[in-house]
């Protein structure tokens, strides 16, 4: 049966979430300062970046896309004076997996149903151009189911964001500018996204201004039809290309994967770590349907 991209959406809605406790549980955060680093920012930029190791803080910010760079250069590499990527990396890990422990999960057949699933579509996804993506891959596969399957969720995500990033590059839009745009999408508030990616209001009125030369904002910072246009073609394209991450599972498997990673997911929303507006954009209506919609295969 032919798979849409919409499909590709579906699962973000549903791996996202399993991957985000690692910014938004106590758990995470705690362990990060235990390690040492400085704030929030510092433990996120270690940690996220460690897969690809002490990398100077321009490649960050090229591979992060929508961040500025001195943000990053408050974090990075200040953070591996204090502690390495290795660290980092299994501080997130272990954090992850105790958070998933409070959430009632275990390693139940269902967990490593989805996790043994979601595994098998990370491994094979296409790395072509994936930097972060491919990175992660390169990390040891956890024995720990709850490990693997909150492991999988990351490789998804990160396979899915960079093709994004390659979208939104290919279209023009910057990384500065695209948290603009998004927010003039309505996919998140302008003070969520101007807190957590460093915008006072002059740097935000700067790429109004381009995007609105370009015809794609109007003057009050709303889209225009051809804002609309190209972000529908960013989202539409993104959906696209992730949709080969489920590529290595044939239709029963990737019904079985939705049926064991939905109520999973519900039980990390359940939980309350994931805040109901996120950078993401996630929808939690998704979660009401457990089933892919596939049909028989």
């Amino acid at each position: 049966m032919r798979r849409e991209p919409e499909l590709a959406r579906r699962f973000f809605y549903r791996f996202e979430p399993v991957h985000a406790i690692t910014y938004f549980a106590p758990e995470a955060r705690a362990a990060l300062s235990e390690l040492g680093y400085r704030g929030f920012w510092m433990g996120y930029f270690a940690a996220r970046s460690a897969p690809l190791g002490m990398v100077p803080p321009e490649v960050v910010t090229a591979i992060f896309y929508n961040f500025s760079p001195g943000q990053v250069a408050k974090a990075l590499p200040a953070a591996w004076q204090i502690e390495g990527p290795e660290a980092a990396l299994r501080a997130r890990q272990a954090a992850a997996v105790v958070a998933l422990r409070r959430y009632g999960l275990t390693a139940d057949d269902n967990v490593k149903v989805a996790a043994a699933l979601a595994g098998k579509a990370a491994r094979h996804a296409p790395l072509d151009g994936r930097p972060l993506f491919a990175a992660n891959l390169a990390l040891p596969w956890p024995a720990d189911p709850l490990a693997a399957l909150w492991h999988a969720a990351t490789l998804l995500r990160e396979q899915r964001g960079d093709a994004h990033v390659a979208v939104l590059a290919a279209a023009g839009v910057s990384g500065r500018e695209s948290n603009v745009f998004h927010v003039a999408a309505g996919r998140a508030p302008r003070e969520l996204i101007a807190s957590r990616r460093d915008y006072d209001d002059a740097t935000w009125r700067h790429h109004e201004h381009q995007l609105t030369k370009r015809g794609l904002l109007t003057e009050d910072g709303s889209l225009t039809d051809a804002g609309r246009d190209l972000k529908e073609h960013i989202e539409s394209r993104t959906d696209a290309l992730a949709l080969s991450a489920l590529d290595a599972l044939n239709d029963d498997e990737v019904e079985t994967l939705f049926q064991a990673i939905t109520p999973i997911t519900r039980a990390v929303v359940a939980g309350g770590d994931v805040p109901t507006a996120t950078p993401m954009g996630l929808r939690r209506d998704e979660l009401d349907d457990d089933s892919a919609h596939l049909g028989a295969s």
